[in-house]
């Protein structure tokens, strides 16, 4: 088990109880052996797994995604999220219906408080990531805390996504600016 895991369930930041923190640590021995099993007729037991642990999941995911805390989760129909996958969920994340997250992407919902000396974790609402429906999150794309991406929307290859994303924008970069807009209908 990683350390980081037990340092940032004790931060004031995660007032995790007992409960809490063992609910987490099953949750990321189950993640680490079945929930990776490479079987190809399994998505219905990952997806089973990812719902008995409190996620709300009706999309398809690749055996190799990760998953912090699943009952932060909200994964529409007929999303998928493809290998490589993290999502850094300390605060909730919801994905809409019909959106792609495409291998190596990194969906970050907490960050520091870096204006304050002892630089604690900030991981509640204001770090929730909302991506709506059709969006298309390419390759390797980090999308960062608090950040919402509107329904059909495209996020280039290798992008960091700091700021909210219009629908039907296109966007690309380090930091990410509108290259392009897909077309209405």
């Amino acid at each position: 088990m990683d350390k980081t895991f037990f340092r940032l369930e004790r931060s004031p930041a995660t007032p995790a109880g007992r409960k809490a923190v063992i609910l987490r640590v099953v949750w990321a021995a189950v993640e680490r052996t079945l929930f990776r099993l490479p079987l190809p007729r399994w998505l219905r037991l990952r997806r089973r797994l990812l719902r008995l642990f409190g996620a709300s999941f009706d999309g398809h995911c690749s055996s190799r995604i990760r998953v912090w805390y699943p009952w932060k989760l909200r994964m529409g129909r007929l999303s998928m999220a493809g290998d490589r996958v993290t999502f850094y969920n300390l605060a909730p994340i919801t994905i809409g219906d019909s959106t792609v997250l495409s291998q190596d992407a990194y969906l970050c919902a907490g960050t520091h408080d870096h204006l304050d000396p002892t630089f604690p974790l900030v991981a509640d609402h204001r770090a929730a990531i909302r991506i709506g429906n059709g969006v298309w999150v390419a390759a390797g794309a980090f999308v960062g805390p608090g950040v919402t991406i509107g329904d059909n929307a495209v996020v280039a290859a290798r992008s960091v996504v700091v700021k909210d994303v219009p629908a039907g924008a296109i966007v690309g970069g380090n930091p990410t600016r509108i290259i392009g807009h897909r077309p209405a209908g």
